[in-house]
C-alpha cells in the first residue's frame, strides 16, 4: 500500500551528529581548501581553556597521564594544542580521536574511528579497557557535549563544563539518569580538586557529595 500524500511539507529529516559534521567538512574540502591550510586557520583562530596549561604541567610533573578523547581530527588537535602548550608536548600527548585521509590529489576526508557510531568514535570504548585492570585507577573525564554521552557513565569523577551560553546537554543527560557530576568552568576550577584527590585528601564519593 503506498503512502499518502501530503499537500504541505514536512521538516528536513534529522541526520546524526556524524553527517552532519562530514557533510561540513566535504564542504570545505570541496571548495579547495587544503588540509594544511585548514589546520592553519584553527591554530590561528581557536582558543582553548587557559588553565588546561598549567593542568597538564601538574599532571605530567606528577605522573598523572593525560589522554585527549576526542571526536575532532587528531592532527587539528595536536595543531590547535601547540598555541597553549607548545609543539613538543602538543606531539607527545596522548589522542584517541578521528584521524584524516589525505589523498594524492589533496583532496582529504575524516576517518572515522568507530563508522557505525553515530559520532564517528564511540568515546566509551577509550575508558572501558581501563576498568578491566585488575587494579583500575581513578578516572576522571572531562566533557562539555553530546557526543561525551557514552563514556559518561564509566568515569569515576565526571567533569561537565558550563558552556558560555548556558546550555549543556550533557548535564541535562546526567542529571535526568542520575549520572552524578561535578560543574567547572575551566581547568584552573578543576585542578585543585583532581590534586585533592589523587593526594588522597578527599575521596571521589565526597566530591561528588556521597
Amino acid at each position: 500500500m503506498s503512502a499518502p500524500e501530503s499537500t504541505l511539507p514536512y521538516p528536513p529529516i534529522h541526520k546524526d551528529k556524524k553527517d552532519s559534521f562530514q557533510e561540513m567538512l566535504e564542504s570545505v574540502a570541496t571548495a579547495g581548501h587544503t588540509f594544511e591550510e585548514c589546520k592553519e586557520v584553527l591554530r590561528q583562530n581557536i582558543k582553548l581553556d587557559p588553565g588546561f596549561k598549567d593542568f597538564y604541567a601538574w599532571c605530567k610533573e606528577n605522573d598523572v597521564p593525560v589522554i585527549i578523547v576526542s571526536s575532532g581530527m587528531a592532527p587539528l588537535i595536536r595543531a590547535v594544542l601547540s598555541n597553549l602548550i607548545g609543539e613538543e608536548s602538543a606531539n607527545e600527548i596522548e589522542i584517541i580521536s578521528n584521524d584524516v585521509t589525505i589523498h594524492p590529489d589533496g583532496k582529504w576526508e575524516i576517518k572515522y574511528r568507530h563508522p557505525s557510531s553515530g559520532f564517528g568514535h564511540d568515546k566509551s570504548q577509550a575508558i572501558l579497557p581501563y576498568r578491566d585492570l585488575p587494579d583500575p585507577p581513578t578516572l576522571f573525564f572531562f566533557g562539555d557535549g553530546v557526543s561525551d554521552i557514552s563514556a559518561a557513565r564509566h568515569a569515576d569523577l565526571l567533569f561537565v563544563k558550563v558552556k558560555g551560553d548556558g546550555e549543556n546537554d550533557l548535564s541535562t543527560y546526567c542529571t535526568r539518569e542520575g549520572i552524578k557530576h561535578m560543574l567547572f568552568e575551566d581547568f584552573s576550577h578543576a585542578l585543585p580538586v583532581v590534586q585533592s584527590v589523587v593526594a588522597g585528601e578527599t575521596t571521589v564519593a565526597k566530591v561528588l557529595g556521597g
